[in-house]
């Protein structure tokens, strides 16, 4: 990673750290050259004079962004620094928290590169979390005198309003007076948030920074999102499936959820487990070695939604073919046990033979899940450094989308 610090009319490599400002504005762009210079232009008119800023910009652009954001910050009457990341870890929630440690001021307010935030709000949302104490601000869409007239189209309006339908009723309590958890633009203090305990995945970093570490007061002022300035959108339908793996990571954070999924998921792993021995004993083959090989492939199927929605900030522990040996083997060994069990229950136990095999399957299905977390996922003692692998995947490029 390199830095670029800048002053008013001065281009400079530098590594000193800027005077603390009132306030830092962090910007992740992702091939925003046609905007950046009109966001500074707006950033110079609406904040200063109201508000001391730095801005720090966190650029994983492939095209000359970096270049376009150092002339115009020679006409900027405050400090604009330049980080540009070789690997853009995490998306545009890894820059943001990229620019959450390079921040010196007290307050941090984040919003995207395309002008779609006003900047004339920033000392408002400065202004209401020291009233209210708070320790983050959001910016809404949702709320009185807030509108969501820049987004283009009914289909990124039902987009939008379905995601954040979804987290809500996912994190009641998390997102409690939270009416916009989709936002991209907001105030937070630094002494609010541990950026090394964030694990964002895609853009949207408040749902991160609301489940994860969310500040005792929230509050929230209202603002009419904007018509993008130049360019085009960078939500596509992979960063849609993104934004869903996160939402499930986040979802599965703690013990009961994970297990409550795993349940789940293996109900699901019925599905290929009886299509498999359909097709098997169609083809002619006797009914055991069919049921062993279709068992397979519920196993399979059970391995890659586990990888992807229940231990996504684990997989790194381990090589994915140590992973899956170690899943197969205790996915069969399930049917191994279970019929010691279910004897052991009917003759120790006296119990009948149905309430013997679903009470054997009960306790399968905990060892099971016991032992996936345990001889899977968990980090092999001694490899595991404190702040190690504290953002999520590698090689996502910072997208910016509302």
């Amino acid at each position: 990673m390199s830095q670029e610090s800048t002053v008013p009319g001065e281009v400079v490599e530098t590594t000193e750290i800027p005077e603390p400002g009132a306030v830092t504005i962090v910007v992740p762009t992702f091939n925003e050259s046609a905007n950046v210079r009109q966001l500074l232009r707006q950033i110079t008119e609406a904040v200063p004079a109201r508000l001391p800023c730095e801005v720090v910009f966190v650029d994983d652009s492939t095209d000359d962004t970096p270049e376009v954001i150092e002339k115009a910050a020679q006409d900027c009457p405050f400090p604009v620094t330049v980080l540009h990341r070789e690997e853009p870890v995490g998306g545009l929630g890894g820059a943001v928290v990229e620019g959450l440690k390079a921040a010196t001021s007290d307050w941090i307010v984040v919003m995207d590169g395309d002008c779609q935030h006003p900047p004339a709000l920033v000392p408002d949302l400065v202004a209401t979390g020291e009233r209210a104490n708070a320790g983050l601000v959001v910016a809404s869409r949702y709320i009185k005198g807030g509108s969501r007239a820049g987004l283009a189209g009914s289909y990124r309006v039902a987009v939008s309003r379905g995601a954040t339908w979804l987290t809500k009723a996912l994190f009641p309590r998390r997102l409690h007076g939270i009416s916009d958890p989709m936002s991209g633009f907001f105030a937070i203090r630094r002494s609010a948030v541990t950026a090394e305990v964030l694990q964002p995945l895609g853009y949207k970093i408040l749902l991160e920074l609301a489940v994860r570490s969310r500040p005792r007061t929230v509050t929230e002022v209202p603002f009419v999102f904007q018509d993008r300035f130049a360019g085009e959108s960078k939500s596509t339908a992979q960063e849609g499936l993104r934004f869903l793996r996160h939402l499930a990571g986040l979802r599965a954070a703690s013990p009961v959820a994970r297990m409550i999924g795993f349940g789940l998921i293996g109900l699901t792993g019925f599905v290929p487990n009886l299509l498999g021995l359909w097709a098997l004993t169609a083809a002619g083959m006797h009914y055991v070695p069919a049921e062993i090989l279709a068992n397979q492939l519920g196993v399979a199927w059970n391995f890659v939604l586990i990888e992807h929605l229940l231990f996504r900030e684990r997989r790194r522990h381990r090589r994915w073919w140590d992973r899956a040996g170690r899943f197969a083997l205790i996915a069969n060994a399930d049917l191994v046990l279970r019929i010691p069990l279910i004897a052991l229950f009917v003759h120790q136990l006296h119990l009948g033979v149905l309430s013997a095999t679903a009470l054997a399957l009960v306790t399968t299905f905990v060892l099971r899940f016991a032992g996936t977390e345990a001889l899977v996922y968990l980090p092999r003692r001694g490899r595991e450094k404190p702040g190690h692998g504290s953002t999520a995947q590698q090689g996502e490029p910072c997208e910016q989308t509302s």
